[in-house]
């Protein structure tokens, strides 16, 4: 170690500290501190006469000027990105980041001095000269770094060596820059023949951001290069199409398609815009290695997409690749095969607080993905918002720091800077396996759309824009400049520029690979769409009694030594006595025989959400702790050898971000049973933006099928307004089309049958239970062994073995757990003139189903829809509006409400028993 590197990471306080600690206990401190204090106090008492003095004097300004460059060297590390010239508007940066040598002390009389402290930035001893050049180069160009908040020395000591050792020698190759003005040019023609032929079309154009196509191309070269085999992208509207057409190589004419909307009408199927159509295709890079692409649909709610891209991620990395190792975060090393970038506004970025949810998701065992790469499109504007009233962070990226990981501020002008940025990224992601952030400060060349005019809220930005030449001519002009030899190959580029862009579409189908299709799309592809006829009745999903034992022996018994607490012994000892046949089936057992059965059947099951190890009420029990070691035992996991993968996991407290990333997993596996569970059914409405722009509608707007599950307790047993109701009336409203299943299972067998017929069905669709609280313990809700065994299936609807049919004057209609308050009222009071049918899938509506039950009483009986929700809730507005012809006269209900229910248990038991007596009371017949 040189004399002076052990200042490097010191301030003067922290010196005078550690030079007290030394007097007291030389020992105690670095040997390199040792040296350093042992020579301070030499020179201390070296002053015998007025020359030692002064040579003492001078000795201890130089060891002054040595701390002082050792903060400089350190402040232009920590803050060179605020002086850095990363906006191709602005030059002039708002932030002082105080980095001249007067604010060290220093001026430039020392900058020929030799300052030992050259050896942390050069290797050797060096003048300030050479010292304050050098780190202006890197630090103060055209790329900010942002990293020195990063608490892993290992990771922050790799990423400064690349930085200070190889971009300051990056230059790139002349192919190297052939290729990033091909890419450069190939989104100028696309936009400007775009802006030519649809002129006033909203197509969101990249223009302003150009250098996002070379930024996308590098990421996939460089990532091929380090093993990436797959690559998952999403992005908002903007730049989409130029990303379609030049990353994704989706053929122009489709294009122009759906410019023109040449599109096909299909039944269920009413299509999107075209800036938010996903696509998927292979790509081969000029190393020959085939990469596999997909650009994930979206909505317009911006940052939405990020989590799915993340789940489609995890389930095709475990999907389609081997582990050969762990890595030394103790991850597999299959999530290197796979690489999600995620492209960015920098106002969404800022502002949706989904972005923090996924950062904190990363690093998680459950949401692992290798990593991801954050690009933002900075345009600098928000639609028509300023930076100043768009966020109190000095950059959009500033949640990234959470993370203790990079981040890259480069000038969208500078194409090289970019993929140089891009190319480091990609090292980092690949060697560290954690997020990293580029953010690209660039401009936007036209309004929030092409028909928008920004000049009403931003005149001195657009004045300066409406000059101001692209990033591809601003490349060309770099390109000359540099020399002779260039002036040649951006004349060659700037024809092929020119040519007509009809030459390219002649010639686009050469360019297209041919799709290997991998496994998991092969799935798929044994999969269909739906037809009507299908829900009309439910396949059979029944298991044998082979099956159950297996399921059972594995869910009774734990492995000797393991030391659960004394509950769990009772729980392992009841789930023995009902697979043994000697007690009826709970909702936990054939819950957990549910999942088994998939499992005993090579399929997946993942299954995520806030406590579902254990399940929020305390039946599940998934997952047991040992006592002692506190280790943890999955029944599950051990059902039989070569069983399906099991993936359980307590989420972090996240509805948006979790569901949304089940949602992606879902997407791309269908052989996985894929469920999100709340903890409690209206903390769904959390991800609102994902269950009605992705769950409801997406098979609708971009024919892509999901069989994601969601389970959300729901029932009205005096918790409160906000632990009471899931909202059923929601999804009811989205229902339509046979877009996805809505039930309200009231018995284990048939919610045992609603998990397995996801993966029986020949297609998939969505399911939302309204899960039960209180009937998981439910005396009544019980099923016997011969409900789950082979020829039984789903039931849509249940009928009254208690009443008598032709004494019955009501039939009371209902679905979920107040069933069981209407049972213990009929049978308490011998009530055989009041039938009570269920209805156990509310959407698709078994029409037929009810309307044959109904068939059974005299025609003139009364029929009421009984419900515990108020009026505007629930089920009723939905059989109204659907199914009026049904015979529902009636309703019984609690009285409309803005609250879905009320805090105090009084008014709720109150309100309850109402609801109950006045559904047995045959003398009032008025609107009730």
């Amino acid at each position: 170690m040189d004399q002076y590197s052990y200042l490097a990471n010191a301030d003067v306080s922290a010196i005078e500290s550690l030079y007290q600690q030394f007097k007291e206990n030389p020992e105690s401190v670095d040997e390199s501190w040792r040296n350093f204090f042992k020579g301070f106090e030499f020179s201390e008492t070296w002053k015998s006469d007025g020359a030692t003095n002064a040579v003492t004097d001078k000795s201890n300004e130089h060891v002054r000027k040595e701390i002082e460059v050792v903060h400089l060297i350190r402040g232009i590390r920590a803050r060179g990105h605020m002086a850095a010239k990363i906006n191709p508007l602005w030059p002039e940066r708002k932030h002082n980041p105080s980095l001249d040598l007067e604010d060290f002390k220093l001026s430039e009389a020392d900058l020929d001095t030799v300052f030992e402290a050259g050896i942390e930035v050069l290797g050797r001893p060096a003048t300030l000269r050479e010292i304050n050049d050098t780190l202006r180069k890197v630090y103060l160009g055209p790329i900010g770094f942002e990293y020195q908040y990063i608490r892993d020395r290992k990771i922050k000591g790799w990423f400064r060596r690349k930085i200070e050792a190889e971009y300051i020698n990056f230059k790139p190759s002349p192919e190297q820059q052939k290729r990033i003005l091909k890419k450069l040019n190939e989104a100028a023609a696309f936009e400007n023949f775009l802006h030519t032929k649809y002129l006033g079309k909203k197509r969101f154009s990249i223009e302003g951001g150009e250098s996002t196509i070379p930024a996308l191309d590098a990421a996939i070269l460089k990532g091929a290069e380090l093993g990436v085999e797959e690559v998952v992208i999403g992005m908002a509207h903007r730049g989409r199409l130029n990303v379609l057409t030049n990353i994704m190589q989706k053929p122009y004419e489709q294009i122009f398609n759906e410019f023109e909307e040449n599109i096909e009408e299909e039944e269920y199927s009413d299509g999107d815009v075209k800036y938010h159509m996903g696509y998927t295709s292979q790509v081969l890079t000029p190393a020959g290695k085939r990469v596999s692409l997909k650009l994930m649909s979206n909505p317009s709610h911006l940052e939405a997409v990020d989590p799915v891209v993340l789940g489609y991620a995890r389930a095709r990395a475990d999907g389609h690749f081997e582990s050969h190792g762990r890595k030394i975060n103790d991850f597999d090393d299959i999530y290197d095969k796979i690489l999600p970038i995620i492209i960015h506004g920098d106002a969404s970025l800022a502002g949706q607080g989904i972005a923090y949810e996924i950062a904190q998701m990363s690093n998680l065992k459950g949401y692992y993905v290798g990593g991801a790469i954050h690009f933002i499109i900075n345009n600098q504007v928000g639609f028509t918002t300023d930076n100043d009233d768009a966020r109190s962070s000095l950059y959009c990226s500033d949640v990234a720091k959470i993370l203790d990981t990079p981040i890259f501020h480069v000038n969208g002008d500078d194409p090289e800077a970019v993929v140089y940025a891009m190319q480091l990224a990609i090292e980092f992601r690949q060697e560290f396996n954690k997020d990293v952030f580029i953010d690209m400060i660039c401009y936007r060349k036209y309004g929030h759309n092409e028909a928008d005019e920004p000049k009403f809220t931003q005149p001195a930005m657009y004045k300066y824009i409406n000059k101001h030449k692209n990033p591809r001519d601003v490349y060309l002009q770099k390109l000359k400049d540099q020399g002779e030899d260039n002036i040649g190959l951006a004349k060659q580029l700037k024809a092929s520029f020119d040519s007509n862009l009809q030459e390219l579409l002649a010639k686009v189908k050469q360019r297209q690979l041919p799709y290997e299709v991998p496994k998991l799309e092969r799935d798929w592809q044994e999969l269909r769409k739906s037809k009507k006829e299908d829900f009309l009745v439910s396949p059979e999903t029944g298991i044998d009694k082979d099956a159950i034992a297996i399921i059972g022996e594995a869910l009774s018994n734990i492995p000797k030594g393991f030391k659960a607490i004394k509950q769990i012994t009772k729980v392992l000892a009841e789930r023995k006595s009902i697979f043994a046949g000697e007690k009826e089936f709970n909702w936990a057992a054939a819950e957990l025989m549910a999942f088994g059965s998939i499992l005993n059947d090579g399929k997946w099951l993942r299954m995520t959400g806030q406590d579902v190890q254990r399940g929020t009420f305390s039946h599940r029990h998934a997952v047991l702790h040992d006592t002692t070691t506190n280790e943890t035992y999955s029944n599950l996991e051990h059902i039989k050898e070569g069983q399906g993968k099991l993936e359980l996991y307590n989420s972090l407290l996240s509805e948006y971000a979790v569901m949304g990333f089940e949602y992606g997993y879902a997407l791309a596996n269908p052989n996985a049973l894929v469920i999100w569970e709340a903890q409690f059914g209206d903390f769904a409405n959390g991800a609102q933006t994902m269950i009605d722009q992705f769950i409801s509608a997406a098979e609708s707007k971009w024919k892509t099928q999901n069989g994601l599950v969601l389970l959300l307790p729901h029932g009205y047993e005096g918790q409160g307004p906000e632990h009471s109701n899931a909202r059923p009336e929601r999804f009811l409203q989205l229902s339509a089309e046979y877009n996805m299943y809505v039930c309200a299972c009231t018995t284990p067998a048939n919610f045992f049958h609603m998990l397995r017929r996801q993966l029986a069905l020949p297609f998939r669709k969505p399911c939302v239970h309204m899960s039960p609280k209180s009937m998981l313990r439910h005396p009544g809700a019980i099923s016997k062994m011969e409900d789950f065994l082979p020829g039984t299936k789903f039931q849509e609807t249940y009928g009254d073995d208690y009443a008598d049919p032709k004494k019955v004057k009501r039939v009371l209609l209902c679905s979920g757990k107040i069933y069981f308050d209407l049972l213990e009222k009929q049978q308490a009071d011998k009530r055989t003139d009041v039938a009570i049918l269920r209805v156990e899938q509310l959407h698709p509506f078994p029409k037929q189903q009810v309307t044959d039950l109904l068939a059974s009483y005299p025609q003139k009986v009364q029929t009421i829809w009984v419900q515990e929700e108020p009026q505007n809730m629930g089920a009723w507005s939905f059989i109204l509006r659907e199914f009026p012809e049904i015979g529902i006269s009636d309703l019984i209900a609690r009285k409309k409400s803005a609250s879905p229910a009320t805090g105090y248990t009084k008014y709720h038991q109150q309100g309850q028993t109402n609801i109950i007596n006045k559904a047995f009371d045959l003398t009032n017949k008025e609107n009730i």
